[in-house]
This record gives C-alpha cells, sequence and structure tokens, in this order.
C-alpha cells in the first residue's frame, strides 16, 4: 500500500467529522448520580463538564526561520493550468502567454512578465488538492486549516489567529499594531473560539492612512474624555461584570485603538504615496502589498498578514481582456514589486510569502461558454524566509488534470492542513499542539489529527 493510499485509508476509518455536533462530552444521568452519591463536590463536577486549558504537543524540528508571513488567498480558484502550472493547449492557450521554459519550468511569461524575471525567487507546488469544489466551504477551509463543516468548524480560528496567540509573548509594550492583518479581507475568518483580542485587524487600504486615528477636537480634550469614560464604567469593563469576557473584549478592543491614535508610525505605515501605488500598479491589490511593506518594516508588532485578491471564478470568457489577462496583471504588478521591496529592505529572508486559491480549474480546452470550471488540482505559491526559488514540489500530467508525482516525503497529495503546518513550522510553532480549552473540551489541534501525523510541513520547500 502506498502512502496516498494509506492516506486515504486514515480518511475511509476515521473521517474528519469523527462525531457530530451535538455528541459533546457529558455525563449520564446514573453517572452524575454515582457521583453525587460519593459525596463529590459540585466544584468538581463542573471542573469536569468544562474543558481543561492543558496545552500538549510532540517534539519536532521547525524550519522556524520566517518571522512574519504574508498569505494571498486568490478567492475564486485561478486556472492552475493557465498560471502556475502551465499546460499549453494547441488551438487555445492564447499566443500573447508566451510560454518560456526557465530552468526547466514553464511559464506564461507574458501574462505575468514581472514575476518571470523573480522566477528563481519562488517556488511551487503543484501536487496540491483540496477537499471540496465550493467556494465559500473550500475559502475557509484553507484559512483555518480543517473543514469548516466539521464539529469544530464553526469555532475554529483562522490560522493568523494562532500565530498571533503564539506570538503574542513576543510583543514588547511599544508595539500597537495588531499582530494579526487582513487587508482587502472582509470575510476572512475570524478567531473562533479564542479571545477577540486575537481577531483579524480588517483594512481596506487608503493613500490617506487608518480612519479615526485623530479626534477634531484634538488630543488633549480626547485624553481627558478617554480618562473620564474610564471613571464611569471600568467595573463593566472587568471580567468580573455581569456581561463577563465580552466585556472584557470590548475594553481590549478599545484600548487597542486608543494605542494607534496619535501615532506617527501608524500614519506612516497605513498609508503610502503616489509613486508606490503606481509602482504596484494602482490597484486595491497592489495597494494592500504596499501597506504590507510598510507594516512589516516598521516592526511594530504584526506577524500575519492576510490579502485577498478575488475574481477568479471565470466560468465564462476566460482569456477575455477583463477576464485572466487584467487580473494577472494586478497579480503580476503587486506581488512582483513586493518581493523586489522587500528583497531591497532585507525583509525578504525573514517574511515568508504563501499564496494558493481554494481549488483548481477544468484543465485542456475550454467549454462552451469559453470558460473553465472547478477542479480538485491546484497550485500553491511559496517566498521567502529561506524557501529555496526556483525549486517545484511535484508534478502534473499533460494536461494538469492529475498528479504523476507528489514530490514531497509524505509521497500523496498536498492538502490545505499541510500548507497549515508548513506555514507554523516556517514560523517555530509547534504544529502538533492540541488546546483543551475548546468549547467542547475536545481539544483543539492546531493542525488537525496531529497525533496521528496526518499531516505535516513541506519541508522540502527549503531543499536544494
Amino acid at each position: 500500500m502506498n502512502p496516498q493510499e494509506k492516506f486515504d485509508k486514515i480518511f475511509r476509518e476515521y473521517p474528519h467529522p469523527v462525531k457530530p455536533f451535538f455528541a459533546r462530552p457529558h455525563l449520564s444521568r446514573r453517572r452524575f448520580l454515582n457521583i453525587a452519591g460519593a459525596g463529590v463536590t459540585a466544584s468538581w463536577i463542573a471542573s469536569r463538564m468544562s474543558g481543561s486549558t492543558v496545552i500538549t504537543s510532540t517534539p519536532v524540528n521547525a524550519i522556524n526561520t520566517a518571522k512574519n508571513v504574508i498569505y494571498i488567498l486568490l478567492a475564486g480558484a485561478p486556472s492552475h493550468t493557465d498560471t502556475f502550472d502551465l499546460k499549453v493547449v494547441p488551438g487555445t492557450t492564447p499566443a500573447s502567454f508566451n510560454p518560456t521554459t526557465t530552468n526547466g519550468v514553464l511559464f506564461p511569461n507574458g501574462l505575468m512578465p514581472k514575476l518571470a524575471t523573480h522566477m528563481g525567487d519562488f517556488a511551487l507546488v503543484r501536487s496540491m488538492q483540496p477537499w471540496a469544489l465550493v467556494h465559500s466551504l473550500a475559502q475557509t477551509w484553507t484559512q483555518i486549516g480543517r473543514n469548516p463543516a466539521g464539529v469544530l468548524g464553526n469555532v475554529s480560528p483562522n490560522i493568523g489567529t494562532v500565530v498571533a496567540i503564539e506570538k503574542d509573548p513576543e510583543r514588547t509594550v511599544n508595539q500597537v499594531f495588531p499582530t494579526f492583518l487582513a487587508l482587502n479581507s472582509a470575510s476572512a475568518a475570524g478567531p473562533g473560539y479564542m479571545a477577540a483580542s486575537y481577531a483579524p485587524f480588517k483594512v481596506t487600504p487608503s493613500n490617506t492612512g487608518l480612519k479615526n486615528t485623530s479626534n477634531p477636537d484634538g488630543q488633549t480634550r480626547f485624553n481627558n474624555r478617554w480618562d473620564f469614560l474610564h471613571h464611569l464604567d471600568d467595573p463593566l469593563r472587568s471580567g468580573d461584570s455581569p456581561d463577563g469576557s465580552a466585556m472584557d473584549d470590548y475594553d481590549q478592543f478599545y484600548t487597542a485603538a486608543k494605542g494607534m491614535m496619535y501615532n506617527s508610525a501608524v500614519t506612516s505605515a497605513f498609508s503610502y504615496s503616489a509613486a508606490e501605488t503606481t509602482a504596484y500598479g494602482n490597484t486595491s491589490f497592489g495597494n494592500a502589498c504596499v501597506i504590507a511593506k510598510h507594516v512589516i518594516a516598521a516592526n511594530q508588532g504584526t506577524r500575519y498578514i492576510e490579502i485577498t485578491l478575488g475574481g477568479w471564478d471565470m466560468h465564462q470568457n476566460i482569456y477575455s481582456a477583463n477576464q485572466l489577462p487584467a487580473l494577472a496583471k494586478q497579480l503580476d504588478d503587486g506581488l512582483s514589486q513586493l518581493i523586489a521591496d522587500l528583497k531591497s529592505s532585507g525583509d525578504f529572508a525573514n517574511t515568508m510569502i504563501v499564496m494558493a486559491g481554494e481549488f483548481g480549474r477544468t484543465t485542456g480546452k475550454l467549454t462552451a461558454a469559453a470558460g473553465r470550471d472547478h477542479l480538485a488540482q491546484q497550485f500553491a505559491f511559496f517566498a521567502g524566509a529561506g524557501v529555496t526559488g526556483g525549486k517545484v514540489v511535484g508534478s502534473t500530467d499533460s494536461t494538469g488534470s492529475n498528479i504523476v508525482d507528489y514530490g514531497w516525503s509524505r509521497q500523496r497529495a498536498v492538502k490545505p492542513e499541510d500548507i497549515e503546518a508548513t506555514i507554523y513550522s516556517a514560523m517555530g510553532i509547534n504544529w502538533t499542539t492540541v488546546r483543551y480549552d475548546d468549547p467542547l473540551g475536545r481539544g483543539f489541534y492546531y493542525v488537525p489529527n496531529s497525533d496521528q501525523d496526518v499531516y505535516g510541513p513541506i519541508n522540502e520547500l527549503w531543499q536544494p
């Protein structure tokens, strides 16, 4: 039995949603009466019924080369065989794509000419497959690293939230930026059951910077109002209040927001010049890349940045000028300039860029609507933080429909959970961590089924 067959066997025996949501930990009536009859206190019963805060893990060798991560979600699912797993289809692939082989890697130089000059800076995973072909489900899956429809799916945090929790002890008192920043990502997955202070700080970039970081009445007047507010309702902002931790969360939000007001570092990082936005392509995506560059350079506590570039759901007229060519140009302009600037500043060495869609698209000739439909085959893109540039992990057949070489040690298709483990490993986070503070007391795995070593990082990305 080969590794892929063993992997498939695991999920026939242990499917992801192993128990229904309502099968939560409980005491039967008989067990409850037995315990009560033995004179055990109610406090002991309560402690057994609530989740423990124990955190366990297995020793691992994390890559630990990334201080920061920029995760780019290509929402809508780009066609892999027209972009980062190019397959030339005679009579179909536009000549303007200018397919060119560089060091053995075929790439659409005409479609993304600027990224073509950075072929030596990024690596590609071409043996990746999704679990689902539904946009909303698969997009959330890539962000939380597990099945959103599973038992803990609706309370599972974004990967960025886990990074924020793990990196919170490293923050210094003068760092006021949020640890997890989401740009152009209004629908980004949230903190799940984790504290709201680890939620993504969602921002749409603007050349005027962040809104509401000053008050028209001036800083002195604002500070006086702030002090008076706390004088009135501090008792309501503590965890001992009748409303519990919800008020704590609100208080943390207010305090974090105040720290970003009247702050020159905030003003500088969250705004940009006309020259910068032009260099990055004059697009919302390009502007998000500018902000990502600024925020990382500021070193004010942000460690995980999610950027969304949507519009890849091209079921019709995929080669029309306003479809794939236009969106690829946005990506080409913004991402290539981001790589160039991070290299220039020295931050490329400690910042890993990860990019993927939720799945791929049908291969070969176009559909009757001149588009491409959903397909369970895709790519992932990695750059920076020591990733070996010019490397390709895995390969597909001549059409791009099937994997012919997995290209990594586990010898099976790469899954979103493996990408999640790779991000954690790159940041020095133990991906086998299990927390027992989840609402159902089942144990929340940073990466699902870690105790069975089902998933793991793609270490080959750092190998020659």
